[in-house]
């Protein structure tokens, strides 16, 4: 069976069984610090899908990535997964459940890359700029970039907008090749 297949099946049971128990804001928020983990940690994939290893080690490695949750849901899910050897599953069920949640909740991602840091409150101005232009909430991301010189770009839903003066300086070069 297809990976995906199985990995939305897992991720729609467990955000059907956080609803009914309102509990899929916190599961949201461990499955997005586990998704995070597989990241920012790439020997993590490693332990965890090792045949050597053994279940327990695999469990701690787990529950460690999901942040210890105290969440019963989230360890019975992690549970299961091992129960049934699904562990290379377990990054496409997090990502999966993150998708599901955010469909669900009509949250939209995005993310404004400038040449220096902003404000706080820039950011909260523009995030709800966005929330008024989708009808929906906007979980924005901020990065930096200091080769943009000056502007910003920005990216939520299928939208981009560059108003970056690196790019403004392209264009002219452009225009005078």
């Amino acid at each position: 069976m297809d990976i995906g297949v199985i990995s939305v099946r897992y991720a729609r049971a467990l955000l059907k069984a956080a609803t009914e128990g309102k509990s899929e804001e916190s599961v949201y928020a461990t499955m997005q610090t586990l998704a995070k983990a597989y990241l920012d940690v790439p020997q993590m994939r490693q332990v965890i899908e090792n045949p050597m290893v053994s279940n327990d080690v695999k469990w701690q490695v787990m529950l460690t990535a999901a942040g210890n949750t105290e969440s019963e849901l989230v360890k019975n899910l992690l549970q299961m997964v091992l129960k049934t050897g699904r562990e290379k599953m377990l990054q496409y069920i997090a990502n999966s459940y993150i998708t599901l949640y955010r469909q669900q909740n009509n949250i939209i991602t995005g993310k404004i890359t400038t040449s220096a840091p902003v404000s706080q409150d820039t950011v909260v101005k523009l995030r709800s700029l966005i929330e008024k232009q989708t009808n929906g909430k906007v979980d924005l991301e901020t990065a930096v970039d200091p080769e943009l010189i000056g502007g910003f770009i920005l990216e939520y839903d299928t939208y981009r907008i560059d108003a970056s003066v690196k790019k403004q300086l392209n264009s002219i070069l452009k225009q005078l090749n």
